[in-house]
C-alpha cells in the first residue's frame, strides 16, 4: 500500500488545491495544441485528444518525475507526417507502438543517463529556440481560413483578438500581485471566457479548429500486413519518433530538475513514455512525449506532484465525453495569451547576461542549436548537432593539453612523464614529444598523470615502440591504471610492450 501511495506521491505533502487548479489549466492549454497538431498531420482531430489523454495519464502516474506533462506533441507528430501521407494512419499507429517498444528498451538498458552529456550551451540554445517556437506558433491563431486559404485576420476581428490576448497577458502578469492562491493563467482563461460569453463578442474559438466531441478511446489493432516488409517501412519512423520523444522528454526532465531543485529518474521516464506510446498505437492515439510548454504552465501554476497531470488527463477525457459544447466556445485569444507568457518564461534571459563571459565556441553552439530548433523544428537534431560540436571542441582542447616532462636517472634511463589524456585527438602531439634519435637504450613512459583511452592511443604506442625497437632501444610503460593495462592486453596482437607493474600504485580507473 505504501508503494502505491508513493507512486502517486500521496506519501508526501501535496497541495491538493494547487494540483487540481494546475491540472485544469494544463488541460485547457493542451486541447487546442493537440487538435492543431493532429490536423497538421492529417489525422482525425480526436486522435490528438486521445494522445493527450493516454500519454498524459500514463506518464503522470509512472513517469520519471512529478510535474511533467505529456501529450500529443508537435516534435513527434512531425516525424510521422510523411508516413501518414504515403501509407495512411494505420501504419502510423503501428509505428507509434513500435516506437514505444524502442523507448522501453532504452529504459530497461538504463541508457537515459546519457542525457547528462548535453552541455549547458546546448541547453541554453534548446530552451531559447523552443521559446521562440512556442511564441511563433501562436501567430497561427491570428489567421482564418477564407475560401480554403489561410489569411491574416483583419479589421475588427484582428483588433478583438489582439485586445483579448492583451487582456489575458495583463491578468497573468498582474493577478499574482493580488493573490497566488489561484493560478493566474486559469483566472485569465475564465475571465476572458466569461467576457466573451456575456458581451457576445465574435472571436475565434476552439470549435473553429475542430470538433472535440467523441467517446472513450477504442481498442484498435492496426489494420496492416504483419510482415517483414511492413516492419521495414515503419521501423525507420519508429526509431526517429522514439529518439525525438526521448530527447525532448529527457531535456524537459533536466529543465524541471533545475527549476525545482530536485532530481528526476530518466530511465523511469523512458519506460513510462514507451508504455504510453504502445497504448497510443492500440487505442487510436497519435503518440507523444513530454510537452515543455504545458509542463511550464503546470509548474507556474504551483504543481509539484503527479496529481495535476492525472487531473489534466481525466479532464480532457471528460471534455471529450461530455464537455465538448462548452469547451468548444473557449476563445483562442485566452489560450494564445497564456502560451505567449509561457514562451516569455521559457526563454533563458540569463543567457544574455553571461554571454560575454562564455567561451566563443559555447556562444556559437548555443546560437546554432537555437537556430536549428527554430528553423527546422527538429529538437532532436538540434541537440544532437550541439552535442557533437561540443564533443569535437572538447577533444580538440584536450588534445592540445597533452604534455611530457623528461629526466634521466642515475642508471642512464630516460623517463617521459606524460600529462593529459592519450586518445585519438592527442596522438600526434604525444608522438612529437619523443626524441628517438638522441634517447638512451632504455626509455620509461610514465602514465601516472595520463590515461590510454582508445584504439588510436594503442596504435600510437605501437607505432612509437616499433620505432624504438627498430633503433635497438627498449620502451617500458609505467603507472598504467588497471583498465588501461587490460586495454593493452586485449590488444596484444597489435602491440607488444613491457609494462612495469607497481603494486604500491593506486589509481582510480573511472
Amino acid at each position: 500500500m505504501k508503494q502505491v501511495l508513493h507512486l502517486f506521491d500521496f506519501s508526501q505533502k501535496v497541495n491538493y488545491k494547487n494540483e487540481i487548479l494546475a491540472g485544469l489549466t494544463v488541460a485547457m492549454t493542451m486541447i487546442p495544441e493537440s487538435l492543431s497538431f493532429a490536423i497538421l498531420a492529417g489525422f482525425p482531430p480526436l486522435v490528438g485528444l486521445y494522445a493527450a489523454f493516454i500519454a498524459g495519464l500514463i506518464t503522470a502516474v509512472f513517469g520519471g518525475r512529478p510535474g511533467m506533462v505529456s501529450g500529443g506533441a508537435g516534435a513527434t507528430v512531425v516525424v510521422v507526417i510523411a508516413l501518414m501521407r504515403s501509407n495512411g494512419i494505420e501504419y502510423v499507429f503501428a509505428a507509434v507502438a513500435l516506437a514505444g517498444v524502442f523507448q522501453i528498451l532504452v529504459g530497461l538498458f538504463k541508457l537515459g543517463k546519457f542525457i547528462r552529456l548535453v552541455p549547458q550551451p546546448v541547453m541554453y540554445g534548446f530552451v531559447n529556440g523552443l521559446a521562440v517556437i512556442i511564441f511563433m506558433s501562436q501567430l497561427e491563431q491570428f489567421k482564418a481560413v477564407v475560401n480554403g486559404e489561410s489569411t491574416w485576420l483583419q479589421g475588427d476581428s484582428l483588433y478583438i483578438m489582439l485586445g483579448l490576448v492583451a487582456l489575458t497577458i495583463a491578468i497573468v502578469v498582474l493577478f499574482p500581485k493580488i493573490t497566488k492562491a489561484v493560478p493566474a493563467s486559469l483566472v485569465a482563461i475564465i475571465v476572458v471566457f466569461a467576457l466573451v460569453l456575456v458581451l457576445g463578442i465574435d472571436t475565434k474559438t476552439v470549435q473553429d479548429i475542430a470538433s472535440i466531441e467523441g467517446g472513450f478511446p477504442p481498442f484498435h489493432i492496426p489494420n496492416i500486413p504483419w510482415t517483414f516488409e511492413t516492419l521495414k517501412i515503419i521501423a525507420p519512423f519508429s526509431l526517429i519518433f522514439a529518439a525525438v520523444g526521448l530527447t525532448e522528454g529527457l531535456l524537459t526532465l533536466n529543465l524541471v530538475d533545475e527549476m525545482t531543485g530536485t532530481r528526476g529518474k530518466s530511465n523511469r521516464e523512458c519506460l513510462a513514455q514507451g508504455g504510453s506510446n504502445i497504448l497510443n498505437g492500440f487505442f487510436y492515439g497519435m503518440g507523444g512525449c513530454p510537452m515543455i510548454a504545458q509542463t511550464l504552465v503546470n509548474l507556474s501554476a504551483g504543481s509539484r506532484a503527479r496529481l495535476s497531470g492525472i487531473i489534466a488527463a481525466i479532464t480532457i477525457l471528460i471534455i471529450i465525453l461530455f464537455g465538448a459544447p462548452i469547451i468548444g466556445q473557449l476563445p483562442m485569444a485566452a489560450l494564445v495569451g497564456v502560451m505567449i507568457m509561457v514562451a516569455i518564461g521559457t526563454f533563458e534571459w540569463a543567457s544574455f547576461k553571461i554571454i560575454t563571459k562564455m567561451p566563443k565556441h559555447d556562444i556559437f553552439i548555443g546560437i546554432l542549436v537555437a537556430a536549428i530548433t527554430i528553423y527546422l523544428h527538429n529538437l532532436a537534431l538540434a541537440v544532437l548537432i550541439g552535442v557533437i560540436i561540443s564533443a569535437l571542441v572538447f577533444a580538440w582542447e584536450s588534445a592540445k593539453r597533452i604534455r611530457a616532462r623528461t629526466n634521466i636517472d642515475e642508471h642512464g634511463v630516460k623517463h617521459y612523464e606524460i600529462y593529459g589524456p592519450l586518445f585519438f585527438g592527442s596522438t600526434m602531439n604525444f608522438i612529437d614529444k619523443f626524441d628517438l634519435k638522441n634517447d638512451p637504450s632504455v626509455v620509461i613512459i610514465d602514465f601516472k598523470e595520463s590515461r590510454v583511452n582508445d584504439m588510436s592511443a594503442i596504435d600510437a604506442l605501437n607505432s612509437l615502440t616499433k620505432k624504438y625497437n627498430d633503433a635497438g632501444k627498449t620502451v617500458h610503460l609505467k603507472h598504467l591504471s588497471t583498465d588501461c593495462i587490460q586495454l593493452l592486453k586485449n590488444a596484444g596482437a597489435v602491440i607488444d610492450v613491457n609494462i612495469l607493474e607497481d603494486p604500491t600504485y593506486k589509481v582510480m580507473s573511472k
